[in-house]
């Protein structure tokens, strides 16, 4: 983009009201429909209003924020400042030069006290300042709380228009320890930057003071669907023969934008063409979140899977079909970095009490409608169920951290309990629903599901879903089959909210309507929430033998690592709850088991043998 002023940018719709994210130096103009667009120029703003907004977050002492610009003159200044109050007195600590195309200023402060509430401020020149508080990590918090979105739609048909005013009143309720979008926070795939300046307008109240993270999805980097394929070039807008159709220049752009303020990436090397990684781990509160990638490594599936299924290659909508013939040799899904990345979080527990993965989209098909009530897709290959063997090799990795899984992406908000060799043997999901629906799905079996419990509907229960996964399916909020009326309730739109109980070691996901007011005593979630599970259901395959009961003495709550000395494999790692733990294993056989804190204080045991579930024995631990 070239600097010529401060040019005017197409957005789809208007900006939120200018009383609740400051004035703009003047007013847009209303938008008109063109072609099915609504174009609106963004307005020319005053030198103290440069400053759109900001991100931030902070793990392992250091904090990471990226400062979004409205577009500089020539002779604007190209340096942007960072100031922290400390002691009444505001205090440069770092300064960043801004970056084009996108606009955008990052930094990076290095020892930084997590133990303290920071006021701070971006400046830009000698009249633009942004204010926001770094919050402390909130370690001593018994609960800790995120806030979950996707599908910033904003075409006015599908509730685009309606100001985000219900979620802001409704953050301010929760007050939530972390703010999650999981992608498709623009929806226009010509000019991310413009449409991202509108979604920092409708989130940059509750951002500037919530650390958050944002991670683009396949509307982001302008297309309907992406499989990234390692960074190669699409030849194709929708995708899927893999790879990035944008040029390179734009899709790191998206990436500057929504990902430079996340902790660094677990290995930054590129993928193809240069093309940026951000996948990553965030400590918050106790509770460690994967960051992952889903699409950028993941296989097209033109060429790969058997011709004319449907009309397009990702959807199958030939009855007649075989879903193993789908899972092709060679399909990736997260790739091979981003599967050593998750074994080694997973390991990982030093300062943690629990872990969730935060994604794109869920590890199933997690609908059966699509777009309309009667077009039915057997298999869908955008949703992370295919290829099926990618899908299971990254819950068993998953897994081994008694992870909660959480993402966005599906337009449908659903609870699964995902199984691998059985059902329920691997992790639970959260797929929460889109801000505003654009295109609606609905999960409707055509048999009813199998061992539900007493008085659940038919729909819950054990399925395969098209690709033959197991699945059993807890909650969903289903549309309203009818013709729109509502451009948001009956769209089934809304968010999600999942707390984190550290001394029950439980989790509670919450699926709200828009337009609910969550501090009112009568507001309902939508059907089949809350649910709150256990920690450990996360991991609820059925043991075949035991470990002795582990008796610690000397250390509260200590972590638990569980190797197989046959293959050297780790089993699990876990921070148990208390000073007794009875490890279960899945195969008959010697074991090794690392006791301790991982940091300083560790105990190894070797050569202890796997017994019957009717065996019993004790080892006692010291510290």
């Amino acid at each position: 983009m070239s600097r010529p002023g401060r040019a005017l940018f197409v957005l789809a719709m208007v900006f939120a009201p200018v009383a609740m994210f400051g004035a703009l130096g003047a007013e847009a103009k209303k938008p008109q429909a063109k072609g099915g667009a609504f174009p609106l120029e963004i307005p020319k703003v005053s030198k103290d209003k440069i400053i759109a907004f900001a991100l931030y977050t902070v793990h392992n002492r250091v904090l990471k924020l990226t400062a979004q610009l409205y577009p500089l003159d020539e002779n604007d200044p190209p340096t942007v400042r960072l100031e922290v109050q400390r002691e009444g007195q505001w205090r440069e600590v770092a300064r960043a030069e801004v970056i084009t195309p996108g606009w955008i200023a990052p930094f990076r402060v290095e020892d930084w006290d997590m133990s303290k509430d920071v006021p701070y401020r971006v400046r830009h020149g000698e009249a633009a300042a942004y204010e926001g508080l770094i919050r402390r990590d909130p370690s001593d918090k018994n609960e800790i709380v995120v806030a979950v979105f996707t599908g910033n739609s904003i075409a006015p048909a599908h509730g685009g228009d309606i100001p985000k005013t219900d979620i802001l009143e409704n953050l301010r309720h929760i007050k939530p320890d972390l703010l999650f979008f999981s992608g498709d926070q623009v929806y226009d795939h010509d000019r991310h930057y413009a449409y991202w300046l509108r979604f920092g307008r409708d989130f940059g109240e509750a951002m500037r003071t919530i650390p958050t993270v944002t991670i683009p999805d396949d509307h982001d980097v302008g297309m309907p669907n992406l499989w990234g394929a390692g960074g190669k070039k699409s030849n194709k807008p929708t995708g899927e023969d893999g790879g990035y159709f944008k040029p390179v220049e734009y899709v790191e752009e998206v990436h500057r934008a929504q990902t430079s303020h996340l902790p660094d990436p677990f290995d930054p090397t590129p993928v193809q063409r240069g093309i940026s990684v951000y996948y990553t781990a965030l400590n918050l509160g106790g509770i460690s979140f994967a960051i992952l990638e889903d699409r950028k490594f993941k296989s097209g599936p033109e060429g790969l899977i058997p011709p004319n299924l449907g009309p397009r290659p990702d959807h199958v909508t030939t009855p007649n079909y075989n879903p193993k013939d789908l899972d092709v040799p060679g399909a990736e899904l997260l790739g091979d970095r981003q599967i050593k990345f998750l074994r080694a979080w997973a390991a990982d527990w030093r300062g943690v009490e629990m872990k969730a993965v935060l994604s794109q989209t869920i590890f199933c098909g997690g609908a059966h409608l699509h777009g309309t009530y009667d077009n039915r897709v057997y298999a869908d290959l955008d949703s992370n169920g295919w290829p099926q063997t990618g899908r299971n090799q990254a819950l068993a990795e998953i897994r081994k951290a008694f992870a909660v899984h959480i993402a966005g992406d599906q337009h449908l908000g659903t609870i699964f309990h995902h199984g691998i060799d059985e059902y329920g043997d691997a992790c639970w999901s959260f797929c929460v629903p889109s801000i505003a629906n654009l295109y609606l799905r609905w999960w409707a079996p055509l048999e009813p599901g199998k061992n539900r419990q007493l008085g659940m509907p038919e729909y819950t229960g054990d399925f395969l879903d098209g690709l033959g996964n197991k699945v059993t399916l807890w909650a969903v909020a289903n549309p309203d089959p009818q013709p729109n009326r509502d451009k948001l309730t009956t769209r089934a739109a809304g968010f999600g909210v999942v707390r984190f109980n550290k001394k029950d070691r439980t989790i509670t996901m919450e699926c709200w309507p828009r337009n609910v007011k969550v501090a009112d005593p009568q507001a309902k979630q939508y059907p089949g929430w809350p649910k709150t599970i256990r920690q450990e259901d996360n991991y609820a395959r059925r043991p075949v033998a035991y470990l002795p009961t582990l008796k610690v003495h000397g250390m509260d709550d200590p972590v638990v690592q569980v190797i197989e000395e046959r293959s050297g494999e780790i089993v699990y790692t876990l921070r148990i709850k208390g000073r007794e733990f009875r490890p279960k294993v899945f195969a008959p056989g010697t074991y090794t088991i690392k006791v301790g804190d991982q940091v300083d204080k560790t105990k190894t045991l070797e050569g202890i043998e796997a017994l019957d579930p009717h065996r019993t024995a004790k080892i006692d631990i010291s510290f």
